[in-house]
Formats: C-alpha cells, sequence, structure tokens
C-alpha cells in the first residue's frame, strides 16, 4: 500500500495516568508512533518522548500508530521483563472502545472467533484467513447506537493479541472502524478525521507488590 508521510502530533506534554518505582502508564495520542520507525523522519514517538522524561522507561507494549490511549512502560530491565511475562501469558486485561460503521445488528454482546494471518501482498494489512491463520478471539458489547449516524459505539475486549486484530475482525463483521483507511471504505474513513480506536482500560497485577492494579482511561471521540 502506499505510504503517507508521517506528521506526529506536536508534544505538548505526556498524559502520565499511572507512575511508580517500577511502572509508567501513559495515554499515547493518535497519529504517533509507539517506538521509532524505519526509515528516515520517524524517530519521534511515545517511547522517546517518555525517555527523555524518565530514562529508565522501557516499552513493553504497542498500540498501533492511529490508535490511542493506555500504554504500559516498565521502569527498569526488571519491570520491563516483569510486566512483558505479564503480557505473554495472557494475565493483562485490555479493553477499547471503538467507532464502527453501521446500525449494529449482531447480538449485543458476544465473541468473534476469525483466525487472522499476514495479507504479504498488501502488507503491512492481516487478513482473516481461515486456511493458514492464526486463532484470534475478541470479545465485544454494543454501548451505544446512534441511528443518526449510522454509527455504533462497541466496546471491545482483544482475547489474543495478533495484529491489527480489533480492526480486522470489526471489517470482517461488515463494520469497519471509522477512520480506518486500511480496513474501512471511503464511507467510513469520511465519517472520522482519525482512527476511532481508544484503549481505555488495563488491568494487571502490579509487578512489585502483586497487588490488581486497574487504570482507566475515557476515549476522546
Amino acid at each position: 500500500m502506499p505510504s503517507t508521510p508521517y506528521r506526529p502530533p506536536a508534544h505538548r506534554g505526556l498524559s502520565v495516568l499511572y507512575l511508580s518505582e517500577q511502572l509508567i502508564v501513559v495515554d499515547k495520542p493518535s497519529g504517533l508512533l509507539s517506538v521509532p520507525g524505519r526509515g528516515a523522519g520517524k524517530d519521534d514517538c511515545l517511547s522517546r518522548r517518555v525517555q527523555a522524561e524518565f530514562p529508565d522507561a522501557m516499552i513493553v507494549h504497542r498500540l498501533d500508530m492511529g490508535t490511542s490511549g493506555i500504554v504500559v512502560m516498565g521502569r527498569g530491565a526488571k519491570a520491563q521483563r516483569e510486566l512483558s511475562i505479564l503480557f505473554q501469558e495472557r494475565r493483562v486485561r485490555k479493553r477499547y472502545q471503538a467507532l464502527v460503521d453501521g446500525h449494529w445488528t449482531a447480538a449485543a454482546a458476544g465473541e468473534i472467533d476469525l483466525p487472522i494471518s499476514g495479507d504479504w501482498p498488501n502488507r503491512p494489512k492481516q487478513k482473516v484467513d481461515h486456511a493458514l491463520g492464526r486463532p484470534s478471539l475478541t470479545r465485544y458489547r454494543v454501548l451505544d447506537i446512534d441511528a443518526a449516524r449510522a454509527v455504533s459505539r462497541i466496546e471491545l475486549e482483544p482475547i489474543t493479541g495478533r495484529s491489527h486484530q480489533l480492526r480486522v475482525h470489526m471489517e470482517a463483521m461488515g463494520h469497519p472502524i471509522l477512520g480506518d483507511d486500511f480496513y474501512g471504505t471511503p464511507a467510513s474513513c469520511a465519517k472520522a478525521e482519525r482512527l476511532t480506536l481508544h484503549a481505555c482500560q488495563i488491568e494487571l497485577d502490579h509487578p512489585e507488590t502483586g497487588a490488581p492494579l486497574r487504570v482507566d482511561c475515557p476515549p476522546p471521540f
């Protein structure tokens, strides 16, 4: 697919949601890479902005450039390693909100169980692939339907963590996320100036104390 110039949002200070000696949780703005991208002019990213103020911060997981919301970083190698294990073992619960195109007609809550693989001729796109795809499971819940705009607000919980999983699953349901120029239609892209996908809640055990930690970040749309 043709690439578009990288124009990250202006840096107006970090939005820190939680801070301790072991970890930092921040709200990533839409349009900002999580880590430096390949090629020239893609050095500005969330990890470097955070490290400018917290030099020991180390990336644990990522969000797509267009996705906004909660990102957790470990402070120091030990914390990063412990947090990475939590993510790898699926002991972290993440919830997102999305605005999707159309009036949701499926059940008000349920699961989307569709395997995903890379769409290699169109990298980095992904696709539903029943023959070669990896198992991919998303739980969803309808929060609201705007009949006038033909837009539905959906809460999404990825049980697996495939690349572009939520975006691919919404497209497969016939309701692409607004503003998604990879998986949407011209009509769904015209309804929003950005990808309307936001990581709004995370729950995990604190890497030092083991106590449950929940961080919320309401969507800006």
